[in-house]
């Protein structure tokens, strides 16, 4: 075994989403930083659907470029396909996507971490993780490299134990064609819980074995971004396509059931309940006669379309004969067969909220380790934990989002009181203040923080106080230029709140208003048009604040408060959360645990 002769701040497990953020946040912040990888090539490897955003992930791309991450940035330059979902509905539930090249996508991050200050790449598997006195001291490489660090960030995303599953056929693999990794043994040896949880791709195709004719179409839509900071040129954009399964599609299904990895038994760990197979489907919505399926380009210098909306563990041949009974798909190649891949994850309550763990101090967990699934979800913690690691490092106050400022911030609320049997998919729906955590906001909450943190640039930062400014000042404008209407006497801000009026509506008739461009202009209408459902969500917010505010010590003596239920001080001496609001969060606690709790942290004696 050889020492390397480099002491690092930071060394980075995995090169994923979560490995990337995490590498790119600590080395951008300063910190000496080594990021280890099985293999160079696959560096930002998009190994399931190629696309960024969606539903509520749009908002945390968003947000994590808002910070100064690089997944916004990078989905822009390599997007071959934008939309606005939810564009008919309120703006709390739009969510930016996009279709990515996802070759583009993965050079495009391979090129960005290669010329980031501070950060070293090099090729490795991690075998082993060197502690001393509970704490990290290194990682040991199956190379016989030693290589020496106070923090370390596993980002492991499918890859511990994890174990492929096509049919009957199952053998190890971190995902199709890449080896899986053994840190699990260690991390249990290290005293941390693991659990198995599953997850899986649809098969392929080959562009020239579709009939289009047969699909309906799906365009795109102009002016979608996730980056604050624009990109001037977009590659050439694409269609996506749309076709359902049906009755033939499900009896062959049907018939073929017990052939599922699945059904088989074979599979230990619980899939995502809200991206299912399609087997689960067909049992599951047995009264559904078809199911939506979504033919997706893979990128623009490639035939494969990635097949959304059938995910499976059925063996090849039944996958081959049930994709033939799809319209548009009847003579169809599959280039590559759907899979489920099964892996180890850590249990919730071993984190802190900055994601260092609790058994071992300096040694983090971001992305799929912690049971989320999801692009997003895992690039958001590699950035936090990347942040909290470099932070850690310099000897500063870490930095924890509340549930309150942003989608980041739920989430990791989220993974730390909560115990997940599934895996972990965000949802507008989890996010009680989203009103106020709308992504086109993310920049004016979180980009403060990033300017801070030396993630965000003085020029940027700049720019965000001054639209902040443009958006407070035109705001008082509409609230004091009144004009007759319909024989009235109105503020053009009250005029303003109709649904049938726009800022842009506003302009054309009253010189004292100005275009500042399409963004800053929604920001104006949208703050008056719901001026009062922001004001209420603020109040509630604002109530709740004083069990933010109340921290709990890490080794607070639960097991001696008197009346605490037993379910409560095992679920508190299990999770350990480190305020009341988190605390409140837990699943079990009630508001009556809670005020109990609260007169135990005002005594002296506890």
């Amino acid at each position: 075994m050889w020492d390397f002769p480099t002491i690092y701040d930071v060394i980075v497990i995995g090169a994923g989403h979560a490995g990337s953020e995490a590498a790119h946040a600590s080395a951008s912040m300063g910190s000496k930083t080594l990021l280890l990888t099985m293999s160079l090539d696959t560096i930002g490897k998009m190994s399931c659907n190629p696309a960024t955003g969606g539903t509520a992930k749009g908002h945390i791309v968003r947000e994590i470029d808002a910070l100064g991450g690089i997944m916004g940035k990078i989905s822009d330059r390599s997007a071959i396909q934008t939309r606005m979902l939810n564009a008919s509905k309120g703006p709390a539930v739009q969510s930016p996507r996009a279709q990515n090249d996802k070759v583009l996508y993965q050079s495009e991050v391979k090129n960005v971490l290669e010329n980031t200050e501070n950060l070293s790449i090099m090729q490795g598997s991690v075998e082993r993780l060197e502690t001393s006195n509970g704490k990290i001291t290194g990682v040991r490489t199956k190379e016989a490299i030693f290589y020496k660090s106070s923090c370390v960030i596993i980002c492991s995303g499918t890859f511990m134990k994890g174990m492929i599953h096509l049919g009957s056929t199952s053998y190890s693999g971190g995902r199709s064609g890449d080896m899986a990794s053994n840190l699990s043994e260690q991390l249990k040896d290290l005293g941390f819980s693991l659990g198995r949880l599953k997850t899986g791709t649809p098969p392929r195709i080959h562009k020239k074995s579709i009939d289009f004719s047969k699909l309906e179409e799906q365009k795109g839509d102009d002016d979608v971004f996730f980056s604050f900071e624009k990109q001037e040129k977009r590659l050439p954009q694409v269609s996506c396509f749309i076709t359902y399964t049906n009755k033939h599609t499900h009896d062959i299904i049907k018939k073929n059931l017990f052939k599922s990895a699945m059904h088989q038994g074979i599979i230990e760990g619980a899939g995502p309940r809200y991206c299912p197979s399609i087997e689960d489907k067909i049992v599951r919505f047995s009264d559904k006669p078809r199911h939506q399926i979504f033919l997706e380009p893979e990128g623009l210098t490639t035939q494969e379309f990635y097949v959304n909306g059938i995910s499976t563990s059925l063996p090849f041949d039944v996958q081959y004969e049930m994709i033939r009974t799809i319209e548009g798909l009847e003579n169809a190649e599959i280039t590559r067969p759907a899979y489920a891949i099964e892996y180890d994850f850590a249990t919730s309550h071993q984190i802190f909220p900055t994601l260092e763990t609790k058994k071992v101090e300096g040694l983090f967990f971001a992305g799929q380790i912690n049971a989320t699934t999801g692009y997003e979800e895992a690039a958001a913690q590699g950035l936090i934990a990347g942040i909290n690691a470099s932070l850690k490092i310099q000897n500063k106050p870490p930095f924890i989002l509340s549930r309150k400022e942003a989608y980041i911030g739920v989430l990791i609320d989220d993974l730390i009181t909560k115990d997940h049997t599934e895996p972990y998919r965000m949802f507008t729906s989890r996010a009680e203040r989203r009103l106020l955590l709308r992504h086109d906001t993310a920049d004016l909450r979180l980009t403060p923080y990033g300017y801070q943190l030396n993630l965000i640039s003085k020029k940027r930062y700049t720019e965000v106080l001054l639209k902040k400014k443009i958006i407070e000042d035109q705001i008082k404008v509409l609230q004091t230029t009144i004009v007759q209407k319909e024989g009235k006497s109105l503020p053009l801000s009250k005029l303003l709140c109709r649904p049938d009026v726009s800022y842009e509506n506003l302009l054309k008739d009253n010189p004292l208003l100005k275009d500042f461009g399409k963004d800053t202009n929604r920001q104006i209408e949208l703050q008056l048009k719901y001026k009062g459902y922001m004001e209420r969500e603020e109040k509630l917010a604002e109530k709740l604040l004083h069990l933010e505010k109340a921290k709990i010590p890490q080794n607070f003596p639960y097991d001696q408060i008197v009346g605490l239920r037993n379910e409560a001080r095992e679920k508190l001496i299990k999770f350990t959360p480190y305020c009341l609001a988190s605390a409140s969060r837990i699943t079990g606690i009630t508001p009556a645990d809670i005020t109990i709790l609260l007169v135990a942290l005002k005594k002296p004696c506890i």
